[in-house]
């Protein structure tokens, strides 16, 4: 490490935090206070050369310039804007935000799952139209049933951790299994660092066996070239018809055209979506009119969330910390993931 780190950043902040990051030592701090994720921005020339560290929602345009540069820290859980971008080739350390929204999305998915199985939409509906209606659709239970993580990292943890105290049985399907989780950033009291709570795991070549038991199936990995579209006509036909979907992670994951046939044609029971494939979803398209399908507008998780700018924080000056001692960083991306 060189005798002084120079740190830029250019995000949200917290002023206690920014506090704690300046009493780290042999540090110079540089703040472009920004609050709306840009992605298109340029570093002053006059710092570019010099920053070791760099804290934003994305990389500048001039990243070629940071020819110091040795760890860049995002403020997003999602990394897509940083792949080919060449980071591992260069030597350059690259860290998420992972963990910050594993509470809200976890509880997303625990009050869709509730509102899905009890039909709470339809219940909205009668109570518009003054209608008392008391049908036994309303009055089903969660207990019991089977709810299917694709993909086990924070959310999935801490989706787990609440399904478990509702009696849920929980599955996980992951590319080689469940492992404990270290240098991962975790709420305290939150998650399952130690990955002991599923009752099944599977693995890349079991989507059969993982599928055809689910009462839920939740999409909880990254969006990526690898797995945009990963779930198509065939999986959707796999799943129970008394199934549901429920995507807080990313709306490609799930083809466009094979969910709605499942919906049109009774594949599923129904979906819980809250992302989506065009931002905003347009007022015709066809997923605001069925009435199994809940929509919310990419609320489950955050910029917006209470707890979000501190925890962010947290990780920030931990994250810088260990940079500058040399410690193994949290959230810290592979050379596989930073390549797509």
């Amino acid at each position: 490490m060189p005798a002084k780190t120079n740190i830029f950043i250019h995000d949200c902040i917290d002023p206690p935090r920014l506090e704690k990051l300046r009493a780290l030592p042999d540090t110079r701090i540089d703040v472009i206070e920004c609050d709306d994720e840009d992605e298109d921005w340029h570093l002053p020339d006059d710092r570019a050369a010099e920053t070791h560290l760099l804290v934003s929602c994305a990389a500048p345009d001039n990243l070629d310039a940071m020819t110091s540069l040795r760890m860049l820290q995002i403020s997003s859980v999602g990394f897509g804007q940083l792949i080919g971008l060449g980071l591992a080739e260069r030597g350059i350390l690259a860290c998420n935000a992972s963990g910050v929204f594993d509470v809200p999305i976890a509880e997303w998915n625990i009050a869709m799952m509730i509102n899905l199985v009890r039909d709470v939409p339809g219940m909205v509906r009668n109570q518009q139209s003054q209608s008392f209606d008391r049908d036994a659709r309303f009055q089903n239970e969660l207990s019991g049933r089977i709810a299917g993580m694709w993909g086990y990292g924070g959310i999935g943890r801490e989706t787990a951790r609440l399904a478990k105290a509702l009696n849920l049985t929980v599955y996980a399907m992951t590319r080689d299994g469940v492992k404990p989780r270290t240098d991962v950033y975790c709420v305290p009291g939150h998650g399952d660092p130690e990955g002991t709570l599923p009752d099944e795991v599977f693995v890349l070549g079991q989507e059969r066996e993982f599928l055809e038991q689910l009462d839920f199936l939740i999409m909880a990995i990254p969006l990526s070239p690898a797995t945009e579209g990963l779930v198509g006509d065939e999986f959707l036909q796999i799943l129970p018809s008394r199934a549901y979907v429920l995507n807080p992670a990313r709306g490609p994951l799930i083809r466009e055209e094979s969910l709605l046939r499942a919906l049109r044609e009774n594949w599923i029971a129904g979906a819980a979506l809250d992302t989506h494939y065009y931002y905003p979803l347009p007022p015709e398209h066809p997923l605001w009119h069925f009435p199994n399908v809940i929509i919310t507008p990419h609320v489950s998780g955050s910029n917006l969330s209470p707890h979000f700018q501190t925890r962010l924080w947290d990780i920030i000056v931990d994250n810088s910390r260990r940079f500058i001692a040399g410690e193994p960083l949290m959230n810290q991306l592979t050379a596989r993931q930073l390549a797509g």
